[in-house]
């Protein structure tokens, strides 16, 4: 019997791969919503994952003076996107929410419709993108009210290297999260290796000293197609160093070299972690809806999953 994806998630010697996605736009119908789905199914329908993990996008203005590269548009609800990838598709889906909108009396009933409703139970919470602003639900409270709630739900965290590069504490986020019920972390894009590699070991060293089994974490990968892309990565807050960024620019073939980074990355984070006995994961997205990007993503994904694969087998063997 084929495993689920929470089975594979907590088995480390399982791979774990996603697509990530984002909702169409709000106002979508019903019929559309439906053909939007299934042509994204269809574009993955000669690759084989273990799941897609659906976003909820925020308008995170309040976490940077930059202006937006592409304007903000709200999408149909994660969970009715959800609900539906997951009937077209009879595959696991990881249901990504934003808790700060929300009283802890208005998402526990949240919670509840995610379960009864739309019959999900594999969530990342994410919280508010910056202490500025309305926030009526930190994401720590949210963890609470989930814990405390009758249902049972499959959680996972947010993590960000860059936010280690400059804070030196995200390994301390994870452990706190971990505390809290998150069970998998799925990481921000990864552009920036190094950030990765030193937030892992950090992690790693961490368990080891408190006795706890590190959880997996799930590496984000996305092409990059040229400059506006790349100004919406970086808007993001995603760690692209000058070199890489001018590496992509004045490639003949962005999307190429971008993915030919990637791999580099993948190379460096499994060769360097490989003893830390940190279970991995893939997660491959498409930051925008430009057949081009997607296309390459897909590509992207066979490369890096093969190359997971390999050093998975590798570590079996040994």
């Amino acid at each position: 019997m084929a495993l689920s994806l929470q089975e594979k998630i907590l088995d480390p010697n399982q791979g774990v791969y996603l697509i990530g996605t984002t909702p169409p736009k709000v106002g979508t119908d019903k019929e559309k919503l439906e053909n939007i789905a299934t042509k994204l199914l269809a574009r993955l329908h000669e690759i084989e994952y273990d799941g897609v993990v659906i976003y909820d996008i925020q308008d995170e203005s309040s976490r940077t003076q930059v202006p937006r590269p592409f304007p903000f548009k709200h999408t149909v609800d994660p969970c009715e996107y959800s609900q539906l990838i997951h009937k077209l598709s009879n595959l696991d889906v990881i249901t990504y929410k934003s808790v700060a909108q929300r009283e802890a009396s208005e998402f526990s009933e949240w919670l509840t419709n995610t379960k009864h409703q739309f019959g999900l139970k594999n969530l990342v919470l994410v919280g508010s993108p910056s202490s500025e602003g309305d926030i009526k639900l930190s994401l720590s409270d949210a963890y609470q009210a989930l814990s405390e709630h009758k249902d049972e739900f499959f959680l996972g965290g947010v993590t960000i290297a860059e936010r280690h590069a400059s804070k030196r504490n995200e390994h301390e986020r994870l452990l706190d999260k971990t505390t809290q019920g998150c069970e998998f972390f799925i990481s921000q894009a990864v552009y920036n290796a190094q950030a990765t590699v030193d937030l892992i070991t950090s992690y790693a060293r961490s368990c080891r000293q408190q006795g706890q089994t590190p959880k997996r974490i799930i590496l984000t990968f996305t092409p990059c197609g040229g400059q506006k892309t790349l100004e919406f990565m970086q808007w993001l807050g995603i760690s692209v160093p000058e070199a890489t960024q001018w590496r992509i620019l004045d490639a003949d073939n962005s999307l190429s070299e971008s993915i030919r980074i990637c791999k580099e990355s993948l190379d460096q984070i499994l060769k360097s972690c490989a003893h830390l006995n940190v279970p991995l994961g893939l997660n491959i997205e498409s930051l925008t809806n430009r057949k081009e990007e997607i296309d390459a993503s897909i590509n992207l994904y066979r490369l890096l999953k093969a190359t997971m694969e390999l050093t998975l087998a590798e570590k079996q063997i040994a």
